[in-house]
């Protein structure tokens, strides 16, 4: 193989000073300065950095290396009839994916209509829990989810089960609980201990801190909402009586990606810095598991076709951060359920990044760069100064009700500049092409209540946001 360091001999070494050379020619009389940015937090972006530091004796925390399937490619499955979102899965394991996650709701409005055991075993019809994981997303109903799916994975030890219980999350996003939140921290904590017993590769909690991202706060803020949360469920863990190892070696941090894929990067490795600092403190296994999820935040309706680019760029950022399993988005999500062409496009994003790209065959393909190596480091301890101000106000769910977290959040929104987004305000199509999308007849199912007993709790609600949506009212 030719030696490709001599091909650079023919050319002059390239130098800070005359690339700014170049830059004060192309500025003019403008300053610098006009090229420097900062994230929405404040946190400074360079226009050119040096080389960072690679990681040295002690490595930076990544995920199990596997070449052959560097990531777990998980699809989110959402229709409301059990029996097609049976096919949809099977449909979705045939064409390459490795896990499905089931987004749970009685009513069929935001998911499965699933509302007992008996629902989720016809949804889950076929499937082998021992080769195929299986992750819930059922909100205040998580613990009760929990059980039906231990009932179906009928005490098999190798069930690989997610039950992924998150009422903080469901507590931030609605603005209200059915019942105390700490109430429902211990409800799912007593039965998460229960069910590890008899599942030991079971995930009980997903400490996410998605909802902060999807409403438009920033990274630090949410990276610090999901140490938050995922303190609090070891400490409701621990109180049902798992030890702190275990507790930690339970729980999945949950984040979003978008197509930022720079600062997508540097906050998973950002993520990994933070549950190393607080695992280890804990005396807990020092690798975080993390589960990403496109932002809902960064979609489309207008011109939806270009929420295809949007998405590739956020699997490509969650592949080269270390994601464990990622959930790619499909294009039509801001307008509707997807078609099978629609979940295949998702699919295949995946595949493509992973078995033509190979953006996986590298542990930390990031490390050395200078801006993702400051990135990190300043997500990271920006991060951790929250996550203490988080604990010192008495905990995540104390810091929701009374409105701490919101308040970050909506300042973070107010000094988030005008986006530029293809196919809405910036080059807008002259015309519009139709996007196909499921339309199901949607049927409620019975199901038990979520409410605990006790007076509700409340807190100023995180709604998701849509950065395109202002500007596409305007068209």
């Amino acid at each position: 193989m030719a030696d490709a360091s001599r091909l650079s001999a023919d050319f002059p070494p390239a130098t800070a000073e005359s690339w700014r050379t170049l830059v004060a020619k192309t500025l003019g009389e403008k300053p610098f300065s006009v090229l420097e940015k900062t994230t929405v937090e404040g946190l400074p972006i360079a226009p050119l950095y040096p080389p960072g530091d690679l990681p040295g004796e002690q490595a930076f925390p990544t995920r199990p290396f596997n070449a052959e399937r560097p990531w777990d490619l998980r699809v989110l499955v959402s229709h409301p009839d059990a029996a097609r979102a049976n096919v949809e899965i099977l449909g979705d394991l045939e064409g390459g994916a490795a896990s499905a996650l089931l987004r749970i709701d009685p009513t069929g409005q935001a998911g499965v209509a699933i509302g007992s055991a008996d629902d989720l075993g016809r949804a889950l019809k076929g499937m082998i829990l021992e080769l195929a994981p299986v992750s819930l997303d059922a909100g205040f109903l998580g613990a009760k989810a929990a059980d039906w799916l231990g009932a179906v994975a009928k005490a098999s030890p190798g069930a690989k089960l997610n039950f992924h219980m998150d009422p903080l999350s469901a507590f931030a996003e609605i603005g209200a609980s059915p019942g105390p939140i700490d109430s429902h921290l211990v409800s799912a904590a007593t039965v998460g201990v229960r069910l590890a017993e008899t599942y030991p590769h079971a995930e009980l909690f997903l400490a996410a801190g998605r909802v902060v991202h999807e409403a438009g706060g920033g990274e630090a803020e949410e990276l610090a909402f999901a140490a938050a949360s995922a303190i609090a469920y070891a400490k409701a863990l621990v109180r049902a009586g798992l030890p702190m190892a275990d507790a930690f070696a339970r729980i999945t941090l949950g984040l979003a990606v978008d197509a930022d894929y720079f600062l997508t990067i540097a906050k998973l490795r950002a993520a990994r810095e933070l549950w190393a600092r607080i695992a280890v403190a804990c005396e807990a296994g020092p690798t975080a598991r993390i589960e990403v999820r496109t932002s809902r935040r960064m979609l489309a309706r207008q011109d939806a076709w270009t929420n295809m680019i949007r998405l590739t760029a956020a699997g490509f950022g969650a592949a080269v951060g270390g994601a464990d399993a990622i959930v790619l988005g499909n294009f039509t999500d801001a307008i509707g359920l997807p078609t099978a062409f629609g979940r295949r496009q998702s699919r295949n994003t995946q595949l493509v990044l992973m078995e033509e790209a190979h953006v996986g065959r590298v542990a930390d393909p990031a490390a050395g760069s200078g801006y993702v190596e400051a990135m990190t480091d300043q997500l990271a301890r920006t991060a951790w100064a929250k996550l203490q101000e988080i604990e010192a106000a008495g905990g995540l769910a104390a810091a929701l009700t009374s409105g701490l977290i919101a308040r970050d959040v909506e300042a973070a929104k107010a000094a988030r500049p005008e986006p530029k987004l293809v196919g809405v305000n910036a080059f807008p199509p002259t015309k519009e092409e139709p996007v196909e999308v499921e339309t199901p007849t949607v049927t409620a199912v019975d199901a038990p209540s979520a409410t605990l007993p006790g007076p509700d709790s409340a807190c100023p609600a995180l709604k998701p946001i849509r950065l395109a949506e202002a500007y596409e009212a305007a068209q």
